[in-house]
């Protein structure tokens, strides 16, 4: 036997005490390294080792760390847009209730490990939500639907005549779309536009997977019922 098949013997057999669970299935928490760290830590430890020693080992027998997710990104803007004045101005306080209404996406991780974005126009006089929708894709007609039914939920409630209605949202593409504009328009709103990823609107944002009782229409208890009926 080569001394380089022997000293991959001596090296898998330490990775394996890393990697692999002991007799209580448990695993020290190095097994979390991926292949440069480790390479990192073993040297620490005295033992010398290259570091295509260790990547080809730990390739070889399928160990490897922890992953950082991909971030995904939600708002991206339009430079060639038309944007409606920001009539908000960072001043989240509303007179009274249906008076401001703040929209937002974000995405919601699925146990599978897929995902799915989810639209909501929040009340900012109560911190409520007034509609939702959720979709696979972030096309204007996801955030529109939203809107939609937040103006539902107003005319079931009466609030036709509260006022002028302020539709507040950050600069992203759909929110800017002409056509977003048009549906706005359809339902008595005022658009306004703050920045892109705007830190207050992403603040009265609820957090994924806890939307309140005050959602319209059957309350989903998690990210995962607000799934259950979204378009594909």
């Amino acid at each position: 036997m080569s001394s380089r098949a022997l000293w991959d013997i001596v090296i898998t057999e330490i990775l394996a005490g890393y990697y692999e669970p002991d007799d209580q299935g448990r695993k020290r928490p190095e097994s979390l390294y991926g292949s440069v760290k480790m390479w990192a830590h073993l040297n620490r430890e005295g033992i010398i080792v290259a570091k295509c020693t260790v990547e080809r080992l730990m390739r070889i027998h399928g160990w490897q760390g922890v992953r950082r997710l991909k971030r995904i990104r939600t708002t991206v803007s339009d430079p060639a847009a038309d944007r409606a004045p920001d009539l908000v101005k960072r001043g989240f306080r509303a007179p009274a209730p249906g008076r401001l209404l703040v929209a937002d996406f974000t995405y919601v991780r699925l146990a599978g490990g897929m995902f799915a974005y989810t639209a909501f126009v929040i009340d900012a006089f109560a911190n409520r939500i007034l509609g939702w929708e959720c979709s696979t894709s972030k096309q204007t007609r996801f955030v529109e639907a939203a809107i939609r039914q937040a103006a539902a939920t107003r005319i079931r409630e009466g609030r036709l005549d509260a006022g002028p209605v302020i539709h507040h949202s950050d600069a992203g593409s759909q929110y800017t779309s002409v056509h977003l504009g048009e549906t706005l328009l359809l339902h008595g709103m005022v658009p306004s536009i703050g920045t892109v990823g705007d830190s207050t609107t992403l603040s009265l944002r609820p957090r994924s997977g806890s939307t309140s009782t005050s959602v319209s229409g059957p309350t989903p208890r998690s990210a995962e019922d607000l799934w259950s009926g979204c378009r594909t």
